[in-house]
């Protein structure tokens, strides 16, 4: 569908494109693809949401038979090196094999079913540490302690369950169906979007995760949409055109871009460019601007122009190549059901998955996925913030992490309004929030319903 559809209206003003006019730089191709999608006004029921059922139903129909990103390639760099990835009660350990390919195994002995792995690590085999059973690294039956007692026992039969793997720019995803589509598929063209970008040739910054009192999709949706800046986080609409991002929609995956170094539309008083800046550079109003805006320029040709020398040592003069918008817009995409990367030179990529098997409960985690100069540096470690740790603590998110708390905010207290509601459904915006809608149209089929 066009934006002239029923059901699709924009922000009055500038739109995104229109925007991209103005660029200093070419615009690359991908920014200029459109696909919004009108997905009907219905409400969205709050069961999802509450229900012990719904959260059930997940664990069979999508978790059980989705593609999920598990790890980073550069997690398991060597042989033998291992992580253990668990969604709701599943456990399953992603191994990089002596050939360098990955596999992943459901983490279970088949003898008494104990976990056979409970951290990540480094093994020359799998061994279970209740009897002793052991497998080699590629899955095969190694050794059974007193085997003249399991003469019932084929060998060649009993090697451990794999699960399907796929890769894609550094990233590891697992998928526990056997009889899914092919991971090739599943992406569909996310790889030409993202071809420009080169997320493989990146590493991991920073990773900090926390923990949430709220339904793991009511964390998500938080991130899907630029609509609730105006509420959420005043101090940013000077810089952000909140509700003039524009929304794009395909099959498994979609996108919403939003705007840096332009004003929202919702504003009632004028912005020049200082408090654009002053904005974007989060300095106080009684704070001298670091940089000057000279006369006939704007704040996100400035702001564009600093990203570039920050970004120059580090990948040289490509840093030349890219457009404003690639260093200012929040470019955003999703691929079904909780995978966030980010484009350009934005580091942000998201997960979002239940807490163990608690649907009331969740994790949300953010990654920095950096170029780098040089051999690839060690990734982070998980840095994990309980219920009462603020983002802000973790210092390597910097300013992002006031900006999450006030994100944080919001979501414990969707989750109690929608236990005190007694309307039966969420009302979505059609465009803005066609990202969050077209995520549920995908769970409703995943699903069943």
């Amino acid at each position: 569908m066009t934006a002239t559809d029923p059901g699709i209206r924009k922000s009055p003003g500038i739109t995104y494109q229109e925007l991209l006019d103005t660029d200093t730089h070419p615009v690359p191709d991908v920014l200029r693809l459109e696909s919004p999608r009108y997905l009907g006004s219905a409400d969205v029921s709050i069961n999802r949401f509450l229900t012990r059922e719904w959260h059930e139903l997940e664990k069979e129909r999508l978790w059980g038979k989705v593609w999920q990103f598990a790890c980073r390639e550069e997690n398991i760099p060597e042989p033998g090196d291992y992580i253990v990835y668990e969604i709701c009660n599943k456990s399953y350990i992603v191994m990089r094999q002596s050939d360098g390919t990955i596999k992943s195994y459901v983490n279970a002995c088949l003898h008494r079913g104990r976990l056979l792995k409970q951290y990540d690590g480094k093994c020359s085999e799998i061994r279970c540490a209740f009897h002793g059973f052991a497998w080699t690294n590629e899955g095969n039956l190694k050794d059974i302690p007193a085997g003249w007692d399991f003469e019932h026992v084929t060998p060649s039969e009993f090697g451990l369950p794999d699960v399907k793997v796929g890769t894609w720019a550094g990233f590891v995803f697992i998928n526990p169906d056997a009889r899914a589509q092919s991971f090739e598929s599943f992406l569909g063209e996310l790889p030409q979007h993202f071809e420009r970008w080169d997320l493989e040739n990146r590493y991991v910054q920073a990773h900090v995760a926390k923990k949430l009192n709220c339904n793991w999709k009511i964390a998500q949706e938080a991130f899907s949409e630029a609509y609730h800046v105006n509420a959420t986080h005043p101090q940013i609409m000077n810089y952000l055109g909140d509700t003039n991002s524009q929304v794009d929609i395909w099959d498994t995956f979609s996108r919403v871009i939003t705007p840096g170094g332009t004003p929202s539309p919702l504003l009632k008083h004028m912005v020049n460019e200082a408090d654009i800046m002053r904005a974007m550079m989060d300095v106080r109003v009684d704070e001298e601007l670091p940089v000057e805006i000279p006369d006939g320029k704007t704040a996100r040709e400035v702001g564009a122009s600093s990203a570039r020398d920050r970004w120059r040592t580090i990948v040289g003069d490509k840093v030349d190549d890219w457009s404003d918008a690639e260093y200012l817009d929040a470019i955003d995409y999703t691929l079904f059901p909780n995978f966030h990367p980010w484009g350009a030179y934005n580091r942000i990529v998201y997960r979002f998955r239940p807490l163990g098997d608690n649907h009331r409960q969740s994790v949300m985690e953010c990654f920095f996925l950096s170029p780098f100069v040089g051999e690839r540096p060690a990734p982070a470690e998980l840095h994990m913030l309980d219920f009462d740790e603020p983002w802000s603590s973790a210092v390597e998110l910097s300013t992002l992490g006031k900006v999450f708390d006030q994100d944080v905010f919001n979501m414990e207290r969707v989750q109690m309004g929608l236990d005190t509601t007694v309307k039966p459904g969420v009302t979505l915006a059609n465009y803005q929030e066609s990202k969050v809608r077209w995520f549920h149209v995908m769970l409703d089929e995943y699903l069943g319903v």
